[in-house]
């Protein structure tokens, strides 16, 4: 029996159904979470499946400044003097039948994170979900001008060989949790394996990053052998990295910085993705320095 704040609007028939999972808040630099769940909802023509409700999930009214209390309002509209628009926190599944795949897009929960556990795993036993993916970001010492890293940690140790086919280093990390690894914790319990990846993406870089929203994108479409075009999306990327460019060459010190950012990051590409060449060459007497 779902729990009573999942509410299921249809009912697709799929079979070895895999599930993706992006979150506002925690994770979401660039709206690579976010951004790449919306991007194939809209490739793949999915459709509403259900949602999570939003009360008793979070908080309204935080105590602080404007505009950190502004964070956790919802959002409305008013046009002459009428509410046209109230919305709160919105928590959607979306479903794809050709492509047996379930994407979710929500905001992490302020509350109740066993509950709100409980209506995705309730979800994904009705409707045979046989691996789960989430899908996020964060800010590291990555330029603008190549691919994000990957990083990934798992449910169990059979998964790792799949990440390390996708160039994902995995993440040792200790501090506070998100509810994406939480839910990681989770599905041991409930025997639904799942895999984290979350790329490294450039801080400097403000709003939505085009460059690596396309970069996630396509390599879950690679995951999940989704056969979706990607040409519109590449060419916000190179839009967004052209004005960066332009924006950097008017800055000496920060063109300087990020040059050596590329530096570094070339190094060690080659270093650890290129270790057999690396070997050959050095036989050979070629210096590489």
């Amino acid at each position: 029996m779902a729990p009573h704040r999942l509410k299921i609007h249809a009912h697709p028939t799929m079979r070895n159904v895999r599930m993706v999972l992006g979150f506002s808040g925690w994770m979401n630099g660039g709206e690579v979470s976010t951004g790449t769940i919306e991007t194939l909802v809209q490739k793949l023509d999915a459709r509403p499946l259900a949602e999570i409700d939003s009360e008793d999930f979070y908080i309204f009214s935080f105590p602080g400044s404007m505009e950190v209390s502004s964070l956790f309002r919802p959002y409305t509209k008013i046009e002459e003097g009428l509410i046209t628009a109230f919305q709160g926190p919105a928590n959607t599944f979306f479903y794809s039948e050709p492509h047996n795949l379930i994407l979710f897009v929500g905001k992490e929960p302020n509350f109740k994170w066993p509950e709100y556990g409980e209506c995705m795993f309730s979800l994904a036993s009705q409707f045979g979900v046989s691996m789960i993916y989430f899908i996020g970001s964060v800010a590291g010492l990555v330029p603008h001008t190549r691919e994000p890293r990957l990083f990934s940690s798992v449910s169990d140790p059979g998964l790792k060989p799949a990440m390390q086919g996708l160039g994902a280093r995995f993440s040792s990390y200790e501090g506070p949790a998100s509810i994406s690894t939480y839910l990681t914790r989770l599905s041991s319990q409930k025997g639904i394996p799942m895999a984290n990846l979350v790329a490294e993406i450039p801080p400097y870089v403000q709003g939505k990053n085009h460059r690596c929203i396309e970069a996630m994108t396509r390599r879950l479409a690679g995951i999940l052998n989704l056969h979706i075009e990607l040409d519109d999306l590449r060419a916000l990327a190179d839009r967004l990295e052209e004005r960066l460019n332009e924006a950097v060459q008017a800055h000496p010190e920060l063109l300087e910085r990020i040059q050596k950012l590329e530096e570094d990051y070339d190094n060690e590409v080659f270093d650890t993705q290129m270790g057999d060449l690396k070997d050959w060459l050095e036989r050979k007497g070629i210096r590489l320095d």
